[in-house]
């Protein structure tokens, strides 16, 4: 495929992953809007617990759909190759996406805890961290669109 068809195609591909990352947000706004006052101390309704347990899922999703696809995007449409989490984490702190490689670090490390965790006793410590964490998968989600609309358009 030549160049610019491929930057073609990796631009629709972009477009098509922020649009999935943005219903994507949307779904965990949601979940966080009917969990964030309620009692994190375990015992929960079968109700509450359904309603926690969708929102850390939603969580995992959001972070995979932007760590996976749209950071992957955005890497090869910028013609880098990070070889590690580490060093993309380093680049979007480089290009000003987020303003600690941490963050991001912090994000992957909750969906990982997430996708792992079955222990009763560490379920109240994932589902605050994953309310205190969505308001920076939030900014990340936003400085990310910005930096792509620029480049996209």
């Amino acid at each position: 495929m030549e160049l610019g068809k491929k930057q073609d195609h990796l631009k629709k591909q972009l477009k098509e992953n922020l649009s999935l990352l943005e219903q994507s947000l949307h779904s965990l706004n949601y979940s966080r809007n009917k969990c964030k006052n309620m009692n994190l101390q375990g015992d929960y309704s079968e109700e509450n617990l359904e309603s926690l347990e969708a929102m850390t899922a939603r969580f995992a999703r959001t972070s995979d759909i932007l760590t996976q696809k749209v950071f992957k995007g955005l890497f090869l449409f910028l013609q880098e190759k990070p070889l590690t989490f580490i060093d993309s984490a380093n680049f979007l702190e480089k290009i000003g996406i987020i303003k600690n490689a941490k963050d991001v670090l912090k994000i992957r490390e909750l969906r990982n805890e997430i996708s792992h965790e079955y222990s009763t006793f560490n379920l109240n410590e994932i589902f605050k961290n994953t309310l205190e964490q969505i308001n920076e998968l939030e900014i990340i989600v936003e400085k990310t669109k910005e930096f792509l609309l620029e480049k996209l358009t």
